[in-house]
């Protein structure tokens, strides 16, 4: 068994290192499928719940086998990541004798998630360490086009349960198949996100919530630059995986955020 979750996952560097990200999700994974292809292993790819590509605020359940997929222009590298992540499942899905299986993960978060920017990384996290960090600091949280896209969070130990319902399945419920692996009773906007984080730090540190700083807005091209569009909703269908492998995640947003920020503190503040 190989399980693969190695990729360049930041929406900073979709734009300005479009290139190595499209090697990362494709190149790479490519030659780690052909070679278990060659030793017969199963081949567990951690794709994305992005390869659904640019969906609208409209946009209902996404479902594995019949969602249809649309992306932005080659002019927009914000899709970089997305299609090559796609192009790797249909890599994978068209090697004769391959024994796979693809898990497309709807933002996992939890403790140790992403670095803190000039600690111990460089360049913009994924949105809960960027909201963390922020908070640690004392600055505003950054909310892109008005954060009104909307996400489902996911907590990495379902992720982790969710694995082992896998390893427990019956071989033919899970090859050949793609799973998505999310909560969808813990969507929200980005937004409400915000405030929700910033009413948790508060309480964590024991100060009043009105004394921290307000959400400020910006742009996706000023923030991330040129090239920068994104999903309005995404929103997973999680009956297959329950169906197939038994498996649905529980745990609750509020608890994921707490622990979440908690560890952020006690680790950075």
């Amino acid at each position: 068994m190989v399980i693969n979750l190695a990729a360049i996952c930041t929406p900073s560097r979709y734009m300005a290192e479009s290139a190595e990200v499209i090697r990362s999700n494709y190149d790479h994974p490519a030659r780690l499928a052909d070679a278990c292809q060659k030793s017969g292993s199963w081949l567990i790819h951690f794709s994305t719940s992005e390869i659904y590509g640019k969906t609208s605020a409209e946009s209902g359940l996404l479902k594995e086998d019949e969602t249809e997929i649309a992306f932005g222009p080659v002019s927009a590298s914000r899709w970089s990541y997305a299609t090559a992540k796609l192009l790797t499942e249909r890599y994978i899905a068209g090697l004769t004798g391959l024994s796979w299986t693809v898990v497309r993960p709807f933002n996992f978060v939890g403790p140790y998630m992403d670095f803190m920017p000039g600690i111990d990384g460089t360049g913009i996290p994924r949105v809960l360490a960027n909201f963390s960090a922020a908070l640690v600091r004392g600055e505003s949280l950054t909310l892109v086009n008005g954060g009104l896209a909307r996400r489902s969070f996911t907590s990495v130990h379902d992720a982790v349960d969710f694995l082992f319902a896998l390893f427990a399945a019956p071989a033919d419920c899970c090859l050949g198949q793609a799973f998505n692996v999310g909560n969808p009773d813990n969507e929200l906007s980005i937004a409400e996100l915000a405030q929700k984080m910033r009413s948790i730090y508060a309480d964590i540190r024991g100060v009043d919530l009105a004394s921290l700083p307000e959400p400020k807005v910006v742009s996706g091209e000023e923030y991330y630059g040129k090239g920068y569009e994104d999903s309005m909703r995404r929103l997973p269908d999680v009956n297959k995986a329950e169906r197939l492998v038994a498996f649905r995640a529980k745990t609750p947003l509020d608890v994921v955020l707490r622990e979440s920020l908690e560890w952020f503190v006690s680790h950075y503040g």
